[in-house]
């Protein structure tokens, strides 16, 4: 389950905030030529008109790479393009509500900033949590200050479920997140303003994750 869950420890988030006039689409496809096999499409500012066609292209696209589509906050969305699965914030709908309109059919990550949450995350049914932020980061206001290396050690000992790190990661500390436990990594900034974005995911990617056996 956990390796159908997250193929691969980098874990890319496509922010459409972010895109600085490029195409989200052609972002999309330079993610999935340096090798990414998890996206997670973020598009807080589109309507969900222009959401729901960029999620549809998006699964094309994701579809024939072989990568897998997880849509931030819209379950409805998630469901209507056939998504992978749908990450929810603490103050999106809830995680029982979730599984009730969606079943099985999506994985769902939650977000959480400490223990407590990552446990009521884990005992609702969340197929893996989000955890951060790890380091400083100006991409997401979580009103959460760092949550460090060592809190994220003790958050991987307090759940069984997969834990996503996120907040402040990039090809610098990425290893050093790794090996503090995380399964995956989420990166948004340092691939999202790279100038060769595909460069920069094979960068990533050529770093070793301690607990996968290689490729």
């Amino acid at each position: 389950m956990r390796d159908r869950v997250l193929p691969s420890p980098l874990y890319a988030i496509l922010d459409t905030d972010l895109s600085r006039g490029r195409a989200p689409l052609d972002i999309l496809r330079q993610f999935l030529s340096g090798g990414v096999k998890i996206v997670q499409l973020r598009a807080k500012g589109l309507t969900s008109n222009e959401f729901f066609a960029l999620a549809q292209s998006s699964r094309g696209l994701t579809r024939t790479s072989g990568a897998m589509l997880i849509i931030n906050d819209r379950l409805d969305i998630a469901l209507a393009v056939g998504a992978d699965g749908v990450h929810l914030g603490q103050d999106d709908l809830p995680l029982s509500a979730a599984r009730k309109i969606a079943g099985d059919r999506l994985i769902v990550g939650i977000s959480t900033h400490d223990a407590a949450q990552a446990k009521q995350a884990e005992a609702g049914g969340a197929d893996y949590i989000g955890f951060g932020p790890i380091f400083g980061t100006t991409t997401k206001a979580t009103g959460y200050s760092a949550r460090g290396l060592d809190l994220l050690r003790e958050i991987k000992s307090a759940v069984k479920i997969l834990v996503v790190a996120i907040g402040g990661i990039n090809e610098e500390n990425v290893a050093d997140v790794w090996n503090a436990g995380a399964d995956c990594a989420a990166i948004i900034s340092d691939i999202m303003g790279a100038e060769d974005v595909g460069g920069k995911i094979k960068k990533i990617l050529a770093y070793k994750h301690p607990l996968r056996k290689p490729s």
